[in-house]
């Protein structure tokens, strides 16, 4: 890796980490939110899911967006604009104001990740290209083990607005290192952006996440629900139409022709449904039925953090080596047997012996599994297409992360218990077992598709 190219990694993990950090940051701060601005759990959930719809219903324009426009340009301008909409947050004097300023750094956010992982894909090429998303996912995911112990260090010392004010320091660091690294971006001439399909697939998705949300408020048969469900459906539809027939697409179909771009979006849901689902009963069992404080359960699965960091890079070298199918099959089936082992678990649990050993194992097939999914998706469309298709696969995971949290409840029942609990890591490690065997079955290895294509 040349020195053009650890600047661009450098890029491109800062960017997307500040999307990461505030998402990992926020459910330490939300106790002192209401305290100081009132509205009770309502404001608590709007805090955190006006950033979601946003982000997910946005993800996919701002995938066009980049490949249209410029990855450089839409990083720059997402920058600018999270580290706006996150002073909004730390100063906003009404919890609505809190509310709207978060649904504003969510637009800012999806323009961030998307296009961090496209300039990788347009500075790597090969072997290379494994190894550096293998370094994204891992420094990516410290935001997940910096997020909570830095929110708590500001929740108890100094305030909760300091949560959002901390974006500011990576987002300066960012944009200083964009201009130091001087490369221009390429615009391909004459390509309108697809605004209608935008809106409808804002629509269609911000109709259905918000039925999902408030249905625990209003119950499925509100209007309140079944309106922006019912139009969130139909919207959705018509976006998938209208992506077939007009002539400058926002999202390609094309892309889903592509085996290895179809079958690991169809892994990324049931794999990235299972981390949610996991990592929500397990922090919840621990401080409900288990009586552990609230920062203790919080960190129950940094160990798997830590191992994600240490060994994600490594995974995506031998990804890049001898393809990724093998990790994919593989990883989220380790993963599944981690969470099963946490099945011994009591009332009374003993978090070294009967959590500590599944998350450990948990930790060991998540690192074998991301960077090799992420490695096969983008690796199997063309380098003009990378934007958009990393678009959708994060897409793809923030709308399987919604849906298996809204039917959390379902599973678990009203409130958490020791059976909700060994109902929950059963499906967690029966949606990662799935994973695996879709990507055993499904993923071709890049030299074996290579042969594919020419034999035809």
């Amino acid at each position: 890796m040349h020195s053009h190219q650890r600047l661009v990694l450098t890029i491109s993990v800062l960017a997307s980490f500040v999307a990461f950090l505030d998402g990992s940051v926020i459910n330490v701060a939300l106790p002192a939110i209401v305290d100081e601005l009132g509205g009770g759990l309502s404001v608590q959930q709007w805090v955190v899911d006006a950033y979601l719809i946003t982000l997910g219903s946005l993800i996919l324009l701002a995938g066009s967006l980049s490949d249209v426009l410029g990855r450089i340009l839409i990083i720059r301008i997402g920058l600018i604009g999270f580290g706006v909409t996150s002073l909004f947050c730390a100063l906003a004097p009404t919890a609505e104001l809190l509310i709207v300023s978060r649904g504003l750094q969510g637009i800012a956010g999806a323009l961030l990740v998307p296009s961090s992982l496209a300039l990788i894909m347009t500075s790597f090429r090969g072997a290379a290209q494994s190894m550096a998303i293998g370094q994204w996912t891992a420094w990516t995911s410290s935001a997940f083990l910096a997020g909570p112990l830095l929110g708590g260090l500001f929740v108890d010392y100094l305030s909760w607005r300091w949560v959002f004010a901390i974006n500011v320091v990576p987002i300066a660091v960012t944009l200083w290192l964009l201009f130091t690294l001087g490369q221009k971006d390429s615009r391909v001439a004459g390509v309108k952006i697809d605004f209608l399909g935008a809106a409808l697939c804002v629509v269609g998705l911000g109709g259905p996440v918000f039925a999902l949300i408030e249905q625990s408020n209003f119950g499925w048969g509100s209007p309140v629900v079944l309106g922006p469900l019912v139009v969130g459906i139909v919207s959705f539809c018509a976006f998938l139409w209208h992506q077939k027939v007009t002539r400058e697409p926002l999202m390609p179909l094309g892309l889903f022709t592509v085996r290895n771009f179809w079958v690991g979006n169809v892994a990324t849901t049931l794999i990235y449904g299972a981390l949610s689902i996991g990592g929500f009963v397990v922090v919840l069992f621990l401080q409900e039925v288990a009586h552990f404080p609230a920062t203790l359960a919080a960190l129950a699965l940094l160990p798997m953090t830590i191992l994600n960091i240490l060994l994600a890079s490594r995974f995506g070298t031998l990804s890049g080596k001898y393809g990724p199918r093998l990790f994919m099959a593989l990883g989220p089936i380790v993963a599944a047997v981690g969470y099963l082992l946490m099945l011994t678990a009591q009332e009374d649990v003993n978090y070294w012996t009967q959590v500590f050993p599944g998350v450990i194992l948990f930790g060991v097939g998540l690192s074998a599994t991301v960077a090799p999914l992420t490695s096969a998706i983008l690796g199997s469309i063309s380098e003009a297409q990378s934007g958009i298709g990393s678009a959708v696969n994060n897409a793809v995971s923030r709308v399987a992360g919604l849906i298996a949290i809204a039917l959390a409840g379902v599973i678990i029942g009203e409130r958490m218990s020791l059976g909700g609990f060994e109902r929950g890591l059963i499906v967690t490690a029966a949606l990662l077992i799935a994973g695996g065997v879709v990507s055993a079955v499904g993923i071709v290895n890049p030299k074996k598709a290579a042969v594919a294509e020419t034999d035809r």
